[in-house]
């Protein structure tokens, strides 16, 4: 079907489907240009794509896709110019009039569930392939803390550290990793299902969390790979007489965590970076940190330094919004990488 439309027309329709996918605001959303709107074939693939049924395996909320499809044709009734050479699709009509009949939870409600979001990993896209990486993950969008928790969203700075490790395929290839703040889980299931991992550990201070994650691993089909699930707060020693070893003894190569240089829990943070050190001596630590507040972040740098650990910074450029092909995020503030290691005495 879509072998039909130019490329420009491929590209809208592409960019589209993944915005409204990953649940973008439907004020934000992209929509397609007039020109390629108003055709039958380019309405065709988006009802194909996005409204057909059995088309999206886990499906965006209903309220949100009413307010998408609302807006949608009233984009295609604007782009039209002449009624008797074109018109709106009698199947995303028939889809409108379906969602406009059916029960939708009052806003209020709606807003504290749990929804399916989709992020397409275009670092991956290769030209050969139709089929994309995505990872597909239930989470709470409009929260910014349940229960004072923040681990049921997908935060840029995991997105940002997501995209380096794509490009830096050979950091997790093979290897043994742990995320630590794993929040949705959205690092470990990448670098599990797509970067080939040899193991991978998630791990959250948070008992809710870590309960959350075996049904993002479940949608992702990754209940039979080399992957697991587990609490581990950060500062609490991780050797004690109920676990006289760690881990099973198996090794550990690299750490990853995003967003977790937040004030108040720097010291407990890098306690857990030294005794894993003591544990794996040559284990590298990978972080993504969202700097919100600089005195923040140079604080957090200076426990490590006290703590004997080397910071190395790697310049790995955001990607603004409008030049993003997914997963989508808005570059509010800078996120910065950097390496960690203990310090060679």
């Amino acid at each position: 079907m879509e072998d039909h439309l130019t490329e420009t027309a491929k590209e809208q329709l592409r960019r589209f489907c993944r915005q409204y996918l990953q649940l973008h605001h439907h004020t934000d959303i992209e929509f397609p240009s007039p020109e390629h709107l108003r055709t039958s074939s380019f309405q065709d693939c988006i009802y194909a794509k996005l409204y057909q049924e059995g088309a999206v395996k886990y499906s965006p909320p209903q309220r949100y896709q009413l307010r998408a499809l609302k807006e949608l044709t009233r984009r295609i009734e604007a782009s039209i110019t002449d009624w008797e050479e074109d018109g709106i699709s009698d199947d995303l009509m028939n889809s409108l009039s379906s969602l406009l009949s059916s029960p939708i939870q009052p806003e209020a409600t709606g807003s504290q569930v749990k929804s399916y979001v989709t992020y397409t990993v275009s670092a991956l896209d290769t030209p050969t392939e139709r089929e994309h990486a995505t990872i597909t993950l239930l989470e709470s969008r409009n929260i910014l803390s349940a229960g004072g928790v923040t681990g049921f969203r997908t935060w840029e700075a995991a997105m940002h550290l997501g995209n380096y490790l794509c490009a830096n395929q050979s950091l997790v290839q093979g290897k043994h990793i742990l995320e630590l703040g794993t929040g949705t889980g959205y690092l470990s299931i990448l670098c599990a299902k797509y970067l080939q991992a040899a193991h991978v550990i998630a791990t959250d201070g948070s008992d809710d969390v870590v309960s959350s994650l075996s049904t993002n691993f479940h949608l992702n089909d990754l209940e039979d790979r080399n992957m697991e699930g587990k609490e581990l707060k950060w500062g609490h020693a991780l050797i004690g007489s109920e676990h006289p070893q760690w881990n099973s003894g198996r090794p550990i190569d690299l750490v990853v965590a995003s967003d977790v240089t937040y004030d108040g829990i720097h010291v407990a943070l890098v306690a857990t970076f030294v005794e894993l050190f003591d544990l794996y001596p040559n284990l590298k630590i990978l972080i993504g940190s969202t700097v919100r507040n600089e005195a923040t972040y140079e604080l957090f740098l200076t426990r490590c330094q006290n703590n004997k650990l080397s910071i190395e910074h790697v310049k790995y450029d955001m990607v603004e919004l409008k030049d993003q092909d997914g997963p989508f995020f808005p570059v509010l503030a800078p996120v910065k990488l950097c390496f960690i290691t203990r310090t060679k005495p």
